[in-house]
């Protein structure tokens, strides 16, 4: 799977066999403004919901395709125990779509970037903006009082 993103759009472009595994015969074309939040997670497993119809899901293996539930149709492409991404829609074919990707970062850090009329790839353009970077907290404790030393 290759994450493709222009001014307009993101293409999830599937490769031949994971269109066959999610019975899908063309790649999925979302809006950009369709796109409401986008979360990165280390467990892909627990935000699947509903029941895959049409799909295939070989439990903590391979989930793939559409998922129908009571809140609406999820496109998932989960594999294994991975880190994924998760993006919830809002006016789209799907209301959230859950893809396994190391692509997940660059994915949202391309999102907040203006992207070129051409599609390119996430990573492409991630590597073009400034990745913010976070300076660790310092340790919390007690601050220690300076010993007393008799005179």
């Amino acid at each position: 799977m290759t994450l493709l993103l222009d001014r307009t759009r993101l293409e999830v472009e599937l490769s031949p066999l994971e269109r066959a595994v999610s019975f899908r015969r063309d790649n999925l074309h979302i809006a950009r403004e369709a796109i409401v939040k986008v979360q990165l997670t280390d467990d892909a497993w627990t935000w699947l919901r509903g029941v895959g119809s049409p799909g295939t899901h070989v439990p903590l293996v391979l989930a793939a395709g559409t998922w129908k539930s009571a809140s609406g149709d999820d496109f998932v492409l989960i594999r294994r125990h991975k880190p994924s991404v998760v993006i919830d829609l809002e006016g789209a074919e799907f209301q959230r779509l859950v893809l396994t990707t190391r692509h997940g970062l660059a994915l949202a850090q391309a999102l907040r970037l203006d992207a070129t009329s051409e599609l390119a790839e996430v990573t492409d353009i991630a590597a073009t903006g400034a990745i913010p970077v976070v300076e660790p907290a310092g340790k919390p404790g007690r601050k220690r009082k300076p010993a007393i030393r008799p005179v």
